[in-house]
């Protein structure tokens, strides 16, 4: 699948490439990320195989990785309306500012001015809830979100890790004032974090929502650098931040090696194709602090796994999830429907007591 093969982003109009070039690596400011120089390569090879979907947000790296995207664009004299441009509010650049992040409607506005100035765009297509604002009515967060759609300043509203309860609240109270809707969400996802199954996925799936996900690998656990047993230092900067696998985990990125071995290509294709085939995903967001890293993440476009192969990895990789997912999905259906097969799906029998 070519990156130019694209998929339409949840219930809206907009079209996307099947994997977005995520940026939080782009800026050296916080000691590990990748240069503009690479950045600006990383840009091209991810434009040179069709790539149409960049997105950001005002934290990573202090604002510089929006501005060195706005940066390449100008350099580059790119057409501005080719480029999806996400990027997302929330966090606070200004240390002491109660104002200077969060989602009420003076913080949000602000926000989105700053970003669009170091962007060097008259707009922004998606424009990305960060994170829940506990202390901001959602009310005055989607008023003022619609109201920079109908100013022109960004077309389309994203949330991001945000509780499943609160953005089914948020898309109801959208779609019964006329608000501009949530089209998408980002939420993290990889066979090592998929407890989002639990209420998020049908959330998405039932509200018209496409669904995101990051860190596809886990924070680099599924690239293939961690192996069960392994005394070679892993060459990450981001150790430190993210730690280490877990016993558990490492039966998870075994299997991954297996399916590796047996397709002659890197786990982290294999760790990659697997998110892309669940049911729901619309654009995984890969991102990388080096051009070989993102040629080998896109590279896995053209891997296709088989059934045999992804259903070993779901059961290895089996979340348990939280009251009542599990309940739902196992025994109300014996309740309701004990050895029938309805919708395809053939439901196991229920020993029942006679009267």
């Amino acid at each position: 699948m070519p990156l130019n093969h694209f998929v339409t982003l949840g219930r809206s109009g907009l079209r996307v490439s099947p994997y977005c070039l995520g940026t939080m690596t782009f800026g050296e400011d916080f000691g590990w990320g990748a240069s503009p120089e690479e950045s600006f390569h990383m840009l091209d090879e991810y434009r040179g195989r069709g790539g149409n979907f960049v997105d950001t947000a005002n934290i990573y790296t202090a604002g510089h990785s929006e501005q060195i995207i706005g940066d390449y664009l100008k350099q580059n004299k790119v057409r501005r309306d080719e480029i999806v441009l996400s990027t997302k509010f929330y966090c606070n650049l200004f240390p002491g500012d109660p104002n200077g992040g969060g989602a009420g409607r003076k913080a949000l506005i602000q926000q989105c001015e700053a970003s669009l100035n170091r962007l060097q765009s008259d707009y922004i297509d998606i424009y990305w809830l960060h994170n829940w604002d506990r202390m901001a009515p959602i009310e005055e967060t989607l008023r003022g979100l619609d109201d920079l759609v109908t100013a022109g300043k960004i077309r389309y509203v994203g949330f991001s890790d945000i509780p499943a309860w609160k953005t089914a609240e948020a898309q109801t109270i959208a779609h019964f004032r006329g608000w501009a809707p949530i089209i998408a969400l980002q939420l993290e996802y990889s066979l090592l974090e998929r407890t989002s199954e639990g209420e998020l996925f049908p959330m998405a799936q039932a509200m018209g929502m496409g669904i995101m996900p990051w860190s596809p690998l886990k924070s680099g656990f599924l690239s293939g650098k961690f192996r069960r047993g392994g005394t070679g230092q892993v060459d990450t900067k981001r150790t430190n931040m993210v730690g280490v696998p877990s016993e558990a985990d490492y039966d998870i990125i075994e299997a991954v090696v297996e399916v590796a071995s047996e397709l002659g290509i890197s786990p982290a294709s294999v760790a990659l194709a697997w998110v892309r085939s669940q049911a729901g995903v619309s654009s995984t967001l890969i991102g990388a602090r080096r051009l070989d890293q993102l040629k080998d993440n896109l590279d896995s476009l053209e891997v296709a796994l088989s059934a045999e192969q992804i259903g070993k990895l779901s059961l290895v990789s089996k979340p348990k999830l939280n009251f009542p997912a599990e309940n739902n999905d196992t025994l109300a259906p014996m309740l309701a429907f004990s050895g029938m097969t309805v919708d395809g799906r053939t439901v196991p029998s229920l020993a029942r007591l006679s009267a």
